[in-house]
């Protein structure tokens, strides 16, 4: 199921940003690299306004920033890792190194549900051990193909 939403090209394994927005602008220019035409204002105020709301951290750690946008059709994830870590919720002091970002249209909610159960899964396995060794997006793309 992770195969169908993410894609290696959408993997950034060095992140660059120090911000909470500029990690999401930073996920967001990572979708933009499969599909040029999707509109980067409106996947950004897609994230953000859900991030708002309260912030998406699922284990320390690890954050899964999403949000519903009319421009995307079912789901699309972008996954990037930060190897100094990202103050991203001021109630959680703990730094994110890990972000699996989602934007799905109205439609998929119940999709969306279940490919954070397969991310949630995955994480609380062994895997979570297995990303910080690896080196390359393929490689992570790979580790996900068995969730």
């Amino acid at each position: 199921m992770l195969d169908a939403i993410f894609d290696p090209r959408r993997i950034n394994m060095n992140l660059l940003s120090r911000t909470k927005s500029d990690v999401l602008g930073e996920l967001v220019e990572t979708v933009k690299k499969t599909d040029s035409a999707l509109d980067r204002q409106e996947l950004l105020n897609a994230i953000t306004m859900r991030e708002n709301k309260m912030a998406t951290i699922i284990l320390p750690g690890v954050a899964v920033p999403h949000g519903y946008c009319s421009a995307v059709h079912g789901i699309i994830g972008a996954i990037g890792l930060s190897r100094e870590g990202i103050e991203f919720d001021r109630e959680d002091r703990d730094p994110v190194h890990l972000f699996f970002m989602l934007l799905m249209d109205e439609a998929s909610r119940e999709q969306h549900l279940r490919v954070l159960g397969r991310l949630l899964e995955m994480i609380n396995s062994a895997a979570l051990g297995e990303i910080r060794g690896i080196e390359n997006s393929q490689e992570l793309y790979n580790l996900l193909c068995r969730y």
